[in-house]
């Protein structure tokens, strides 16, 4: 009795460190965050996230921001809306692009101008079907981003003053 109860204790952490591995293999990949000009108080993050399982980003944070938020562009009629969601479906196995003019990370209350060059460290925390969180940490860039594209509110925030 004794030996099976040892070897059900066994089990219960290979099945949990199996768990742990599929979460981890979470990829979060092109991060980027559009760089500032002095007094300018938000901006916005950009990348890509693959998962070998359905997962559901639902929240990232940032010591660079107050307020991290995933936010979602999307015409409303003729005008384009960006608006927080509560979480954001990463289907297993598809790419899940946050990009200017799409899904995106807005940082608000910034801590102080972002320049080109600067590492700013994004936390995502991601949920499973199961409920399980997994958090996957990335240094994104600060750069300057395309400005060509004119569904992008964040385009050209580098390129003027306030």
């Amino acid at each position: 009795m004794k030996f099976r109860s040892l070897a059900c204790l066994a089990v219960v952490p290979a099945l949990l460190l199996t768990a742990g591995l599929a979460q981890a293999q979470v990829v979060v990949a092109n991060a980027w965050v559009r760089a500032t000009v002095p007094q300018q108080k938000s901006t916005g993050a950009f990348l890509q996230i693959k998962s070998p399982t359905d997962l559901k980003l639902i929240s990232v944070s940032t010591p660079s921001a107050g307020v991290a938020e995933v936010h979602e562009m999307a015409m409303d009629g003729d005008v384009m809306r960006m608006r927080p969601v509560a979480s954001l479906a990463v289907p297993a196995g598809k790419l899940v692009e946050l990009k200017p003019g799409g899904y995106h990370v807005m940082l608000m209350d910034l801590k102080g101008p972002l320049k080109t060059g600067d590492a700013v460290v994004l936390t995502l925390v991601f949920e499973g079907a199961d409920k399980s969180r997994s958090t996957v940490s990335v240094q994104a860039p600060a750069r300057t981003g395309p400005v060509e594209d004119p569904k992008d509110p964040h385009a050209g925030h580098g390129d003027h003053k306030h």
